[in-house]
């Protein structure tokens, strides 16, 4: 028996409260299907395709419903309550799937809808588990470079980004040299493709193209100098990182926005600081 798999499995006994079904005929390890998952008409040695799992008392026990999620997929689940021990997930079986906080890489609340997979943890129980989703997507994606596409945040990383499932499924992320600090776990983003990598997995974008992001990003600059009483104490020639966090852009992005003022003249550059004029 394969704990979070379909399988064909054969009627050996009929009972008041389902049947019992095992791999082969004399087979000792049987397992119940319900009276009210039970197909009208079925019969000893009749084969049934079925999900195997366990119940709330960690029975294992099988249905003839369709899960959300099987051995080997990552799909979208909803979360439906979050307790001391962990969250819950909607899986369309009865019983709840058990998402530990250990396998969660970020914080969730209910109603979230957030990308994970299933494993069998030491008690063999089925959990979920929001970890190791990038080995498991998709790197063949039918997009390239200029496309739009949606996705799901799924991960961060602070060396790399925001890790995104583009449909769902296919490997792609959000580089960490652009802002994404307003993204939660389960965000569906709207996304521009800036490349495709050797492997297949996708470069994306929230930005528009840099022609038509320059003006939104010089009206943020000129925002900015506002707040700071019309004096920004720092130039495009400040680090990476003092320019995102002070701006949520990219150097380049920023420096690119300070060219287009300078040359409509609305601001002056020093040293040390940049003036509005």
């Amino acid at each position: 028996m394969r704990l979070g798999e379909k399988q064909s499995l054969i009627v050996v006994k009929k009972v008041e409260f389902g049947i019992y079904l095992a791999e082969r005929e004399g087979d000792e390890t049987r397992v119940l299907l319900p009276a009210k998952q039970v197909p009208q008409g079925t019969e000893i040695g009749d084969r049934l395709e079925v999900f195997v799992y366990k119940d709330s008392k960690d029975r294992m026990i099988t249905t003839t419903r369709e899960p959300k999620l099987k051995m080997g997929e990552v799909k979208v689940l909803t979360v439906v309550s979050v307790q001391g021990i962990g969250a819950f997930l909607d899986w369309g079986l009865e019983k709840d799937l058990f998402l530990p906080y250990k396998e969660q890489v970020g914080k969730v609340r209910e109603q979230d809808e957030i990308l994970v997979r299933l494993y069998i943890d030491k008690s063999r129980r089925l959990c979920a588990s929001m970890k190791e989703i990038y080995e498991m997507l998709d790197t063949d994606s039918p997009y390239q470079a200029g496309d739009t596409v949606q996705g799901r945040v799924y991960e961060f990383s602070d060396n790399f980004g925001a890790f995104v499932a583009v449909d769902d499924r296919y490997s792609a992320l959000i580089p960490c040299h652009e802002d994404h600090s307003f993204l939660r776990i389960g965000d569906c983003v709207n996304a521009r493709v800036t490349g495709v990598k050797p492997d297949g997995k996708l470069d994306l974008t929230l930005r528009e193209k840099a022609y038509v992001q320059m003006n939104e990003d010089a009206l943020k600059v000129l925002e900015l100098l506002d707040q700071y009483n019309g004096v920004l104490p720092f130039t495009d020639k400040a680090s990476p990182e003092l320019i995102m966090q002070e701006t949520k852009m990219s150097k380049n992005a920023f420096k690119r926005a300070v060219g287009r003022l300078y040359k409509e003249r609305k601001i002056e550059i020093t040293k040390e600081e940049i003036r509005k004029s």
